[in-house]
């Protein structure tokens, strides 16, 4: 039930009940710079009811004084910090007003400011702590267009930042620990096929391997969530095209787990041949790589030009074998060895990359 204002109210015009809208209705308002609430501008008087009613944290800063009005939604942003009704807001937030009060000059000069996450060290119990705040500084101006004040919109983002930070963390552990996983099978597999004659093939396997944990990589920096295509291309080819002979062209097409360590073996398989056989076993090679959506097919082009001549293979090996596979098994792939170099076309339903 809403409390009825009375005549003897220093701001009858304020109506309801809550903590705040009781404080500011009876407060003596003569005494501060802005003067008894009756000769407020009704700008002023509207703000003021509008934030009380408000349940989204706010303050208004208002005249020369910075005078601060602030409902109760914005009672948790002070925490234990004096009682700001009616304060300076530069004395209210004393600590860090080097870095807000800049921000709030802005505002009060015609320039609305939105700050995401924005670290601050403030007091607001016995001993400073480390917060972060999501705001906007925005000019509140009169009928005449003159900014007499700024309206202080804000939410406190200190558990989401550090929940944030933890997991984080939490990834860069696990991705510690995988490449060391990763450097133990590799140990293993050597010592376990030292004796295979064909060292090219423990190479391609110890290769494989690695492109595998740098394939993790990417998804621990993504939370194992979808990635841009991009960047796993990049993160899979960059350490074999020392020479930037690899040209990459497409639109932003986001992948799931399972798609990204199949698109990391297949384009590793096929610089790994361009590497040994192809256009990138000599400078003067260039391979194209593009991407593309259209009418819900994924196509993937890997054109390669400028090698010595190609031939096609006289048998099928595991290299081959995982090219063939594609991304998706309703997909489809087309390998041709042409004049020019090797041409592989790549397709796969859309909704399968994201697949997990």
């Amino acid at each position: 039930m809403q409390r009825p204002s009375k005549d003897g109210d220093p701001a009858p015009f304020v109506v309801g009940d809550s903590r705040m809208i009781r404080l500011v209705r009876e407060f003596d308002w003569a005494a501060t710079s802005l003067g008894a609430a009756s000769g407020w501008p009704p700008e002023l008087k509207t703000m003021v009811n509008f934030i009380l009613e408000s349940q989204f944290p706010a303050a208004i800063v208002w005249g020369k004084d910075l005078t601060t009005i602030y409902n109760d939604a914005f009672l948790p942003i002070l925490g234990d910090k004096p009682e700001a009704l009616g304060r300076s807001f530069a004395d209210v937030w004393a600590e860090v007003w080097d870095q807000i009060g800049p921000i709030l000059d802005r505002a009060f000069a015609g320039e609305a400011t939105f700050i995401k996450d924005y670290p601050l060290i403030v007091n607001r119990s016995e001993l400073p702590e480390q917060a972060w705040f999501t705001f906007c500084y925005s000019p509140l101006r009169l009928a005449s267009g003159d900014i007499c004040g700024v309206v202080d919109t804000v939410v406190e983002t200190t558990a989401t930042v550090r929940a944030h930070a933890d997991v984080d963390l939490l990834a860069q552990e696990m991705s510690h620990r995988l490449k060391n996983t990763m450097a133990t099978v590799q140990a293993l597999a050597a010592q376990s096929l030292k004796e295979v004659v064909e060292r090219s093939v423990v190479e391609e396997f110890l290769d494989r391997i690695v492109t595998l944990g740098n394939a993790h990589d990417v998804l621990f920096r993504q939370n194992w969530q979808a990635v841009p295509l991009r960047r796993v291309a990049e993160a899979t080819l960059a350490p074999i095209d020392g020479l930037g002979q690899i040209h990459m062209k497409g639109r932003e097409v986001q992948i799931g787990v399972r798609t990204t360590m199949t698109l990391s073996l297949l384009l590793h398989e096929l610089a790994t041949n361009a590497a040994k056989y192809g256009a990138l076993s000599t400078p003067q090679g260039r391979v194209d790589l593009e991407w593309g959506v259209r009418a819900g097919t994924f196509r993937l082009r890997w054109r390669e030009c400028g090698g010595p001549p190609v031939r096609p293979p006289t048998h099928t090996g595991f290299g081959a074998r995982l090219i063939d596979l594609g991304l998706t098994p309703d997909g489809s792939v087309e390998r041709r060895y042409g004049a020019q170099g090797v041409e592989v076309d790549i397709e796969a339903p859309v909704h399968g990359l994201l697949d997990q």
